[in-house]
């Protein structure tokens, strides 16, 4: 039978206590006769000035003393143990603080790096779609008139930085009609 229940503990013990006040009255009212009245032993005093054997007393006041100690140094164990556990958890908080911080600010570097990510791949596309409709007017030229168009080398922007072209920059609602939305007046 378990005992963790605070209730079930009162109740078992007032049980115990209804049980000792109906059995010690019966005990008491049958007359007493000698032997059981030899048989009863009185209870060890507890106090050391009862003037019985110093040795048995020396050793009791020892034992209380030592146990003394001993709840001293589990208070002083315990009392340590907790402020060793306060200084964990408030290091443990400012740590955690920390990390939350550190996850907030990389969050944010991703978001921006996505957008940037997000404006080069519309400047992918519209540079393609630039390429391939100069492609198509180069076909178209040589078909209809049999000229021979020489293309012109297109020069390396690393080459010449001071010269950077300056592609269309993308809108939010860019990619809500796909790339002929690009194009779209």
């Amino acid at each position: 039978m378990t005992l963790a229940n605070p209730m079930r503990r009162i109740r078992l013990l007032h049980s115990f206590s209804v049980i000792y006040e109906t059995l010690i009255p019966l005990n008491l009212a049958k007359p007493p006769n000698s032997n059981t009245m030899a048989s009863i032993q009185r209870p060890a005093s507890s106090g050391s000035s009862e003037g019985g054997d110093p040795a048995v007393n020396e050793r009791k006041r020892k034992r209380m003393e030592s146990n003394r100690e001993s709840a001293r140094r589990s208070r002083m164990r315990k009392q340590k143990q907790l402020e060793t556990l306060t200084e964990e958890a408030g290091r443990l908080q400012s740590e955690n603080a920390a990390l939350a911080q550190s996850i907030k600010a990389k969050e944010e570097a991703y978001v921006e790096m996505e957008a940037g990510n997000d404006i080069i791949r519309a400047q992918t596309i519209e540079l393609a779609d630039r390429l391939r409709f100069l492609n198509s007017i180069l076909e178209i030229a040589e078909a209809t008139g049999d000229l021979s168009v020489e293309i012109p080398q297109i020069p390396d922007p690393l080459f010449n930085p001071w010269q950077i072209p300056h592609p269309m920059m993308a809108s939010p609602d860019m990619f809500l009609h796909g790339i002929q939305g690009l194009f779209a007046s």
